[in-house]
């Protein structure tokens, strides 16, 4: 079985930072690409960021581009999520995904999640 965690979430006033972190279990870590994905009350998930096992491709959703950074170290099986000038419309449980390729998991069409960690922006 696959277990991912998501850790770092918390309270954070408008234009602060935040790091997430999601643990990984399991053999071959670094062949898979991983990314974040996030949802708020009543709302659809969306998409944040995606990097790919070796290289370090990196994909992100506009919203968050030049905000977030997604980063990965695979010696210890965690994948990592810089969020720094924080707005309140970033406020929304963030979810940790992987799957075999980046295009898989930017569309979300995977099979492993996380149970979320929830972050809150205060305006």
């Amino acid at each position: 079985q696959v277990q991912l965690v998501e850790s770092g979430g918390g309270l954070v006033q408008a234009g602060g930072s935040l790091r997430l972190s999601c643990a990984a279990s399991g053999r071959t870590f670094s062949t898979y690409a991983m990314g974040w994905f996030r949802q708020a009350p009543g709302k659809e998930r969306e998409f944040v960021a995606a990097i790919t096992g070796i290289s370090g491709r990196t994909d992100y959703a506009d919203s968050v581009k030049g905000r977030f950074t997604i980063s990965r170290d695979n010696a210890k099986n965690t994948m990592y999520l810089q969020m720094n000038s924080l707005k309140p419309e970033d406020m929304a449980v963030y979810y940790c995904t992987r799957g075999p390729s980046l295009s898989t998991v930017v569309a979300g069409l995977t099979a492993d999640w996380g149970q979320g960690t929830q972050v809150t922006v205060s305006a």
